[in-house]
């Protein structure tokens, strides 16, 4: 019994270091997230002065031990809403979220109406050309035929 707690308590010793270091922000966690008040483009790609004042800013929030979602909250404190990446709650910005899975379910719907009719459609009765609507073969027609056939088979 006590072999099993020291075993638990080892393996988490162990773990919690690794959670720690695994939940710690780096600039390029935050950087793809916001953009460049300036140049309107997302920080990682953004090459101005105004860029690197933000990656400085954010490297001292880092330092300073925040987490994302608090180095978010104070770059918008800084330099406005706009600063995130994020589409708006409101107006155009819900369009970003809604216009792709209307897109999505529609071409899912048209998908399940159409297949059906097309496997209808395309399926040949086992009963030959006849029923497939050509024209029937004649006695004469059939032995050309396999004659025909019989020159190409190896």
């Amino acid at each position: 019994m006590i072999r099993r707690i020291l075993t638990l308590v080892l393996a988490l010793a162990l773990a919690l270091p690794g959670a720690a270091l695994a939940a710690e922000t780096t600039l390029p966690d935050v950087e793809d997230e916001v953009m460049c008040p300036t140049c309107s483009m997302p920080l990682n790609t953004a090459q101005s002065p105004q860029a690197d004042e933000q990656r400085a800013f954010i490297r001292e929030l880092i330092a300073d031990g925040q987490d994302k979602e608090q180095i978010k909250a104070a770059l918008v404190a800084e330099y406005g809403e706009d600063v995130l990446a994020d589409p708006q709650d409101d107006g155009f910005g819900i369009a970003a979220y809604v216009v792709p899975v209307l897109l999505i379910v529609l071409l899912a719907v048209g998908l399940f109406a159409l297949l059906p009719r097309r496997r209808r459609r395309g399926r040949v009765p086992a009963t030959g050309l006849a029923a497939a609507g050509g024209p029937e073969l004649s006695a004469e027609d059939t032995a050309r035929l396999d004659e025909d056939l019989a020159r190409y088979d190896p």
